[in-house]
């Protein structure tokens, strides 16, 4: 009985350590001379970055979503309000931030599918972004209208493709 007992705690661990070891990391920073609050839904949720900090969070295979920073914001423990990329108030968004807001997309592949990711203004601009993966190309945005990014809904010729599960680097004020 014992022996069965021990048996499962190990798959256990190893099924917990398969499913994380196939998880794309995603390293949000601030280069910014101020304070950003990114947000990313539907993993992420909201933190605070001082500038130099940096927020790592990790997205499950077959997830797609999106990050973004949020400014000029003050809160009072988990709610409050953003000048921009507001999430309805709420320091831990579960919803899409309002306009203005610069978007970093993204699609992580399942079993063994590519990933994609592109930087999207079609919300509007606020914010300085670089976006890239470590199997792809760097996307730059500095100011709005960057070549590099989706401007319009039907504009389908950003978007850009990684190896599987790769790790993500989104840079504010890069």
């Amino acid at each position: 009985m014992a022996s069965r007992a021990a048996s499962s705690v190990v798959f256990l661990v190893l099924f917990a350590f398969a499913a994380s070891a196939s998880a794309a990391t995603f390293t949000i920073t601030n280069n910014c001379g101020y304070t950003v609050w990114p947000a990313g839904i539907p993993v992420g949720g909201g933190t605070q970055l001082d500038q130099g900090q940096s927020w790592t969070v990790d997205v499950p295979p077959g997830t797609s979503g999106r990050f973004w920073g949020r400014t000029g914001c003050s809160f009072n423990g988990g709610s409050g309000h953003c000048d921009s990329g507001d999430c309805a108030g709420a320091l831990s968004c579960s919803v899409s931030g309002q306009t203005p807001a610069t978007l970093a997309e993204y699609t992580i592949g399942a079993n063994g599918a590519q990933d994609f990711y592109d930087i999207s203004l079609v919300d509007g601009f606020n914010q300085p972004m670089d976006f890239s993966c470590s199997t792809g190309v760097n996307l730059h945005c500095p100011a709005a209208g960057c070549p590099d990014a989706y401007l319009f809904p039907t504009d389908d010729t950003k978007t850009h493709a990684c190896s599987s599960n790769s790790n993500y680097q989104v840079t504010f004020c890069a």
